[in-house]
């Protein structure tokens, strides 16, 4: 009788009855005279079940419902633009000029990309009342309708979850193959080199065997995996030789012992496919025929490739003449000179003030040069020498005011390097 009651009671009343269920109270649903007639007035026995009146109105419950805007989704298609999507969408061009000056934030719809998503909400009467794009996984730009009919944009950024992941391969043909097979981002792949790049010339120096070691952040929102993030800690093994970098929170690496992993100098400033020439001073000029000096290394590069600055200084020369083609001079301190030859173009002026991994020209074939190449030179005290082997001076340490707080982040994330180097000895 019970069950056929609760059966045809409306479903708020079910739940209610349900969840007092669950909470160890048993009830009778019965007619209230009925219920009246079978009060006791006898004290509560502890352990006993009793009935309880239960009054149900059909009024007395009812379920909120938020009504808000409904949304329809556009794909951004290639020659689109803000007017083209407002147009499928049966909105005006007035429309579309008041949410295009919506403030800074709309500006980010001057930047969408064919296969990007683009909701919009509309009244009743088809008119404007909302729009969101998600340019970023983290954020996206909302523009909205008042209720003074006024249209503001602002960006909304979604809370990101970082955990740690974990990553280590052994070089078998290639570093990037290594990388990739280890499960590595691009990005990832190209900065573990930048990290390293100061100690290891990874066009030359790298062997079968060569192994690396990281921990690094991956990115979730609402607990699904965004992305693979910043690298944390790193070591690479280049012929039976450990280098170990930490990531401090001022953005730069640092060995574990407080020591810059960041060079004053660059070893190689441009992303060269092989050394054409290497430094000799008894070369013979492929051009000239005859024996002269090469005082510098030529790195082969195609033809537009950016070139960087070695390490932070001042341009000395910046010019043409027909044996170098377009040139740069950089002086670093009292001590250092560095020389760049054949840019297909210049990007700096003489006097001009540059910053270690700034572009200062691009590959070219100017001047006297059989192909485009870069030829890079290395003087200290005015004497030329070898680029790829001079030791180079290294940059200050860690401060001395966070050398107590990055020795314990160094000491927990050598953990982490440790338990993962660990594990993967086990698995194999």
């Amino acid at each position: 009788m019970v069950k056929q009651t609760i059966k045809q009671l409306p479903k708020p009343h079910k739940l209610l009855i349900l969840s007092l269920a669950l909470v160890g109270i048993v009830l009778s649903v019965v007619p209230s005279e009925q219920a009246s007639a079978s009060r006791h007035t006898a004290e509560l026995e502890p352990g006993k079940r009793y009935p309880l009146e239960l009054q149900l109105d059909d009024t007395g419950l009812s379920i909120a419902r938020e009504e808000g805007p409904s949304w329809s989704k556009y794909q951004v298609k290639r020659g689109d633009n803000l007017a083209r999507i407002f147009d499928r969408a049966g909105l005006t061009p007035q429309e579309t000029y008041q949410v295009s000056r919506a403030g800074k934030a709309a500006k980010k719809l001057l930047k969408m990309m064919p296969g990007d998503e683009l909701q919009l909400a509309k009244d009743d009467q088809g008119r404007f009342l909302a729009l969101s794009y998600a340019y970023s996984p983290t954020e996206s730009v909302r523009i909205d309708k008042n209720d003074d009919n006024e249209i503001i944009s602002r960006i909304e950024s979604r809370p990101v979850d970082t955990r740690l992941g974990y990553a280590s391969g052994t070089i078998n043909s290639s570093f990037w193959h290594a990388g990739v097979a280890a499960g590595l981002s691009e990005a990832q792949i190209m900065n573990l080199a930048g990290i390293f790049g100061w100690d290891i010339d990874f066009a030359l120096e790298l062997r079968a065997g060569d192994n690396f070691n990281l921990v690094f952040e991956e990115e979730y929102i609402d607990g699904e995996f965004i992305g693979k993030g910043r690298i944390l800690a790193a070591e690479f093994t280049n012929r039976g030789e450990t280098f170990k970098a930490i990531r401090y929170e001022d953005g730069n690496y640092y060995t574990p012992e407080g020591r810059s992993m960041r060079k004053s100098f660059l070893r190689a400033p441009v992303n060269f496919k092989y050394i054409s020439s290497s430094f000799n001073p008894k070369r013979l000029h492929p051009v000239l025929k005859s024996v002269r000096p090469h005082n510098g290394i030529d790195y082969a590069a195609s033809t537009g490739t950016p070139v960087m600055a070695a390490g932070d200084g001042k341009v000395i020369a910046a010019s043409y003449n027909r044996y170098n083609g377009n040139y740069v001079f950089i002086q670093h301190g009292e001590k250092y000179t560095t020389k760049y030859l054949h840019f297909t173009r210049r990007a700096v002026k003489k006097g001009q003030s540059v910053k270690q991994g700034q572009i200062i020209g691009y590959v070219g074939a100017t001047g006297l040069a059989s192909g485009p190449h870069l030829h890079y030179e290395f003087l200290v005290n005015g004497t030329h020498r070898n680029p790829r082997t001079v030791e180079l001076p290294k940059a200050e340490p860690i401060a001395s005011s966070e050398k107590v707080k990055f020795a314990a982040i160094a000491q927990e994330y050598m953990g982490y390097l440790d338990t993962n180097r660990r594990i993967m000895l086990a698995m194999n």
